[in-house]
């Protein structure tokens, strides 16, 4: 006889986990997906850095971003994803960072609004703990501090909500689909699994047979209107070849 399995998607929001001198959440929160996998415990799925307020009442260690690891498990195993997660936390946060962890259920009877609200919030003003405990415990979701002041219960919370809305984040990860100043069309770039469109600033999707220059050797992925989009500018006026080019690292770091 088959056993019905119910499987949930959740979402898994992670910050302040490193110092200086260790590598970032980025890497945590690879690590942590990783071992999630590795453990049976869950299906993760593409990364994203959640960029909040840079201000000087922050503590943080350089850019003030969080990370958000949406998942799969099955129904029964959400508090093993828990519990996993609390432990990596603590064993692996480095010395004087302040971590916190967020695991939401994504369903029908969370308030997405009241998430991503606080997830914008974030990214524009001061936030104390006390208002994510209260925004967490409103909603019934997972929120815990693992070392220091615990302060990463804020941008863990804030990730989660910034993830929901489609519109905010850089996925982890840089990809080499050629190298600086070949072209491809939008419909070869389209190919890789990881790409779901390429996007013009005005919010044009571009057509497969649009040409698109690679501004340098690696371009990254952003999440927009809910899929994993390359973003491009228009070339420059005047030269001949592709009317469009992805984005150099500089430019990215507006995403």
């Amino acid at each position: 006889m088959t056993r019905n399995i119910s499987m949930m998607r959740i979402l898994i929001g992670i910050d302040d986990t490193d110092n200086l001198d260790s590598p970032g959440s980025g890497t945590a929160a690879e690590n942590l997906a990783r071992a999630l996998q590795h453990n049976g415990l869950a299906q993760c799925e593409g990364i994203t850095r959640h960029q909040l307020l840079v201000h000087a009442d922050i503590p943080f260690t350089s850019h003030n971003s969080s990370m958000c690891i949406p998942a799969t498990c099955e129904a029964g195993k959400v508090d093993d994803v828990i519990s996993f997660g609390r432990s990596f936390l603590e064993n692996s946060s480095a010395e004087g960072s302040d971590p916190g962890l967020c695991v939401v259920i994504d369903g029908s009877r969370l308030d997405k609004g009241a998430l991503i609200s606080f997830g914008r919030n974030a990214k524009q003003n001061v936030l104390d703990k006390q208002a994510a405990y209260d925004l967490a415990n409103a909603l019934g979701v997972h929120l815990s501090e693992h070392g220091g002041t615990g302060g990463g219960v804020i941008g863990a919370l804030a990730a989660t909500g910034l993830r929901i809305c489609g519109n905010d984040g850089r996925y982890r990860g840089w990809h080499h689909f050629g190298s600086a100043g070949e072209a491809s069309t939008v419909a070869e770039l389209c190919n890789h699994d990881c790409v779901d469109a390429v996007r013009t600033d005005a919010g044009e999707v571009l057509g497969p047979d649009e040409m698109v220059v690679f501004a340098e050797d690696t371009v990254k992925t952003v999440l927009l209107g809910n899929t994993r989009v390359i973003p491009v500018a228009k070339a420059t006026a005047g030269q001949p070849g592709p009317r469009w080019t992805t984005l150099t690292k500089k430019e990215m770091k507006r995403f």
